[in-house]
């Protein structure tokens, strides 16, 4: 393990956390949302994490040795999570009767999105709970090298 691989694990998780905390809020943001750019409703947003993994000195797989993969059997170490993509709910809109909303089909039903604003709050506050967690964890690894540079210099 290197000087710097637990801030480098820490500093990835925030990162994460961060992309997901904002998709969240942006879920959140457009729970009402009837109408688009694209057209229709919006469509829900999930983050989609993946390890990031680093080959062995002896096994480099590109210039900068960052490779990403779930294959158990390779010979590499964990360093971090990434963001793998952010994919959009395939889930139907929720049709609710409102003849005189702008947005209203033939029928006077208005396509909105299949949000639930208590459960996107769940998982916000879980994810800002994660981002914290990796706060700390680069903290206790801070302190840590402070007191080891603090010893070597007595």
């Amino acid at each position: 393990m290197g000087f710097f691989d637990g801030y480098n694990v820490a500093s990835s998780g925030m990162s994460a956390q961060r992309t997901r905390i904002n998709v969240v809020s942006a879920n959140i943001a457009n729970a009402k949302t009837t109408h688009t750019a694209e057209g229709g409703p919006y469509k829900k947003q999930q983050v989609v994490f993946e390890d990031i993994l680093v080959a062995n000195s002896n096994k480099k797989t590109n210039s900068n040795d960052v490779e990403t993969t779930n294959n158990v059997n390779s010979d590499i170490s964990l360093r971090g999570v990434g963001v793998k993509s952010i994919i959009q709910s395939d889930a139907n809109p929720v049709m609710k009767y409102e003849p005189s909303h702008p947005d209203a089909n033939e029928q006077g039903y208005v396509a909105y999105p299949d949000i639930n604003p208590v459960i996107e709050m769940v998982d916000l506050i879980e994810a800002m709970r994660s981002y914290e967690a990796n706060v700390s964890s680069f903290n206790t690894h801070k302190n840590i090298d402070s007191k080891t540079l603090d010893i070597l210099n007595a």
